[in-house]
């Protein structure tokens, strides 16, 4: 995932990959004459035989600020903020907040709740603490905030998405 924006991405063959990193599937033919980015992420969770899970879609990620945070990313960290914080989402989005010129960037995510945590501010940083469990891109960009500082978890009214 971290070559899917270059002109000219690395690519592997099956023997090459290694389990538990995100993966985007290129179909391609033996002799390379055409490829095709069927825009979905994968990880490998066994070699012998192959077998992999989905963990997302290359067009539903942030990488503002080479994060490489991803929607399996999210999914997880949300369950893990959600459970600490006894409450349940339905459904949210995210997005960067870029530099300014006295803040640096962030993440803003916007959570519908069917059941709302009791401390917004526990569940935010139930939230980063579990991104940072998981991936160490994003860890690296907020280590002492240097590049990304705490996200900002807006609640929104029930039905928002859906309501459009």
């Amino acid at each position: 995932m971290d070559e899917i924006e270059k002109e000219f991405p690395k690519t592997l063959s099956l023997a090459e990959v290694e389990l538990n990193k995100n993966y985007a599937i290129v179909i391609t033919t033996n002799a390379g004459l055409w490829r095709y980015k069927i825009g979905d992420t994968v990880s490998f969770t066994s070699l012998n035989p192959y077998r992999i899970k989905i963990t997302g879609r290359t067009a539903h990620f942030i990488n503002a600020f080479g994060e490489e945070l991803i929607v399996d990313n999210a999914d997880k960290a949300i369950v893990a903020a959600s459970i600490l914080t006894n409450s349940h989402v339905r459904e949210y989005t995210a997005a960067p907040i870029y530099f300014s010129d006295d803040n640096n960037g962030a993440h803003e995510w916007l959570i519908e709740f069917d059941k709302e945590p009791e401390d917004i501010i526990m569940f935010t940083q139930a939230l980063d603490e579990e991104l940072k469990k998981i991936n160490s891109d994003y860890e690296a960009k907020r280590y002492k905030n240097m590049t990304l500082r705490m996200p900002v978890v807006r609640k929104i009214e029930s039905n928002s998405f859906m309501s459009g």
